[in-house]
């Protein structure tokens, strides 16, 4: 009798990183470029090991529309 392997249980999804050069590629697809500011505050929020949404707030309080 053949026996049958049990599945993994399925793991929540993390999400995908894409680094900067792969970010920049896919925007420029977009017709999007970063400028030299942007670039450097990249820079800087990978210096300073900033989190997601701490990275999201800081662009947003910068870049974002004043409501």
């Amino acid at each position: 009798m053949r026996q049958t392997a049990s599945k993994a249980p399925k793991r929540p999804s993390k999400g995908y990183i894409i680094g900067r050069s792969g970010f920049a590629k896919i925007s420029a697809v977009e017709g999007i470029r970063t400028t030299a500011a942007m670039d450097e505050d990249f820079r800087e929020f990978e210096r300073q090991g900033l989190s997601a949404d701490e990275r999201r707030k800081v662009i947003s309080g910068k870049y974002g529309k004043a409501r």
